[in-house]
């Protein structure tokens, strides 16, 4: 279990984030929220960044771990 706080996410990053849990790529990502691929991997990387990890699964268990699915 983590002991800080767990780093602010957007709406629009929540959003992703619950596809990316739910095994969307880039692309479905992207289109399921009718935005660009570039926008869908822009935010894919800015949750990389503030979640600090290295992929999708470590997305999916930080997210987890602060609460953000459940």
């Amino acid at each position: 279990m983590m002991t800080s706080a767990a780093p602010s996410v957007s709406a629009r990053e929540f959003e992703v984030l619950r596809l990316i849990a739910h095994e969307y790529s880039t692309q479905e990502i992207a289109d399921a929220l009718y935005v660009s691929f570039d926008t869908a991997l822009t935010h894919r990387k800015n949750l990389l960044k503030k979640l600090k990890v290295k992929n999708a699964a470590g997305l999916v268990r930080v997210a987890f771990e602060h609460g953000y699915l459940s």
